[in-house]
C-alpha cells in the first residue's frame, strides 16, 4: 500500500523558514496506531492526515467549497488543534486537487475550520482562544519562569500558559531547561512587543513531544486576542522567533482569529506501508 507524503513549510516568508508539516492524503482512515507510527516516523511537529469522507457528526459543510475531514498528530499524540499543518494541508489541496478554488473547509476536533486564498497568502480562520490573567508569582508561572530563565512581567492562562517578557531581545535569549518544566495541558509561550513586528513569541511544548515549535498557528489564536487587547487594535503583525522563524498577519474578528501567511513546498514523496 502506498500513501502520498508532502512536506510543506507553513508561515514561511523565506526558503527554509516557517514550520514544516507533513501532509498525507488518505482514501480512508487507517488505524490510529498506524497514524501515530507515521507521525513518529515523519518526525515533524505535526503530520496532517485528511480524507474526503466526512464523519456523520460533521453535518453539512458551511458552503460549496471543497471540504475534508482533518486530523493532526505530533510524534507523540493526536492533538485537538494545529494551525500550521492546517495551512499546509490547504496549500496542498488548493495547488494539487482544486487549483480553481479559493477556499477549503476542514472538519476537525475543533469544529469547522476554513482557509482562504488571498493572492500569494493563505488565510486560516480559527476560533479565538481567551486568556485569563493569573498571578505571575503563582506555582505554574513561577516554575515556568525558572525553567525558562526569565522574569516575566505578567502571566496568562488559556489553552497555553503565556508569559509576557520585557522585550524582543529577552524572548530571543530564552534558553529552556526542559527537565525542569512543570506539567502543562499543552504549551508555554513567551512573548513581548516586537522591534519590527507588533509582537513576537516563542512556543515550547515538550509534554506533547515538541521541545520548541518553529511557528505555531494555534498559539496565535490565543496571542491575537491577548495582544489586540493590550495594543488596542485588531490587525497586527507577528513573528515567531524560533531558529527557523516565521511571519504571520493576525486579525481579531469577533470570536474568530484570522492568520495569514505563505506556504513553501519542500518535497513530495510516497510512503510504502507494509501489507
Amino acid at each position: 500500500m502506498e500513501v502520498l507524503l508532502h512536506q510543506i513549510d507553513a508561515f514561511a516568508d523565506a526558503p527554509f523558514s516557517g514550520n514544516p508539516a507533513a501532509v498525507m492524503p488518505l482514501l480512508s482512515w487507517l488505524p490510529d496506531e498506524l497514524l501515530q507510527h507515521l507521525a513518529e516516523e515523519n518526525n515533524l511537529a505535526e503530520t496532517a492526515f485528511y480524507t474526503s469522507a466526512l464523519p456523520p457528526d460533521a453535518g453539512a459543510p458551511p458552503d460549496n467549497s471543497p471540504a475534508f475531514h482533518l486530523r493532526w498528530f505530533t510524534p507523540a499524540t493526536e492533538v485537538a488543534l494545529c494551525g500550521h499543518a492546517t495551512l499546509a494541508a490547504a496549500a496542498q489541496i488548493l495547488d494539487d486537487m482544486h487549483p480553481g478554488a479559493d477556499r477549503v473547509h476542514f472538519f476537525t476536533r475543533s469544529g469547522w475550520l476554513r482557509v482562504d486564498r488571498d493572492r500569494d497568502d493563505l488565510v486560516l480562520d480559527l476560533p479565538a482562544v481567551p486568556s485569563a490573567e493569573i498571578d505571575v508569582h503563582g506555582e505554574v508561572p513561577h516554575a515556568l519562569a525558572a525553567a525558562l530563565g526569565v522574569r516575566p512581567l505578567r502571566a496568562f492562562e488559556g489553552t497555553d500558559v503565556v508569559l509576557i517578557l520585557t522585550s524582543e531581545a529577552e524572548v530571543r535569549e530564552v534558553h529552556p531547561n526542559f527537565s525542569a518544566f512543570p506539567k502543562l495541558n499543552r504549551a508555554a509561550i513567551v512573548t513581548a512587543t516586537g522591534d519590527e513586528a507588533d509582537f513576537v513569541s516563542r512556543v515550547f511544548a515538550p509534554g506533547v513531544g515538541i521541545p520548541e515549535d518553529p511557528v505555531t498557528g494555534s498559539a496565535h489564536a490565543q496571542l491575537t486576542p491577548l495582544w489586540s487587547r493590550e495594543l488596542g487594535r485588531n490587525a497586527m503583525s507577528a513573528r515567531q522567533l524560533s531558529a527557523r522563524g516565521g511571519a504571520l498577519r493576525c486579525t481579531l474578528a469577533g470570536s474568530r482569529v484570522r492568520l495569514a501567511g505563505r506556504c513553501r513546498r519542500y518535497l513530495d514523496g510516497v510512503v510504502r506501508l507494509p501489507d
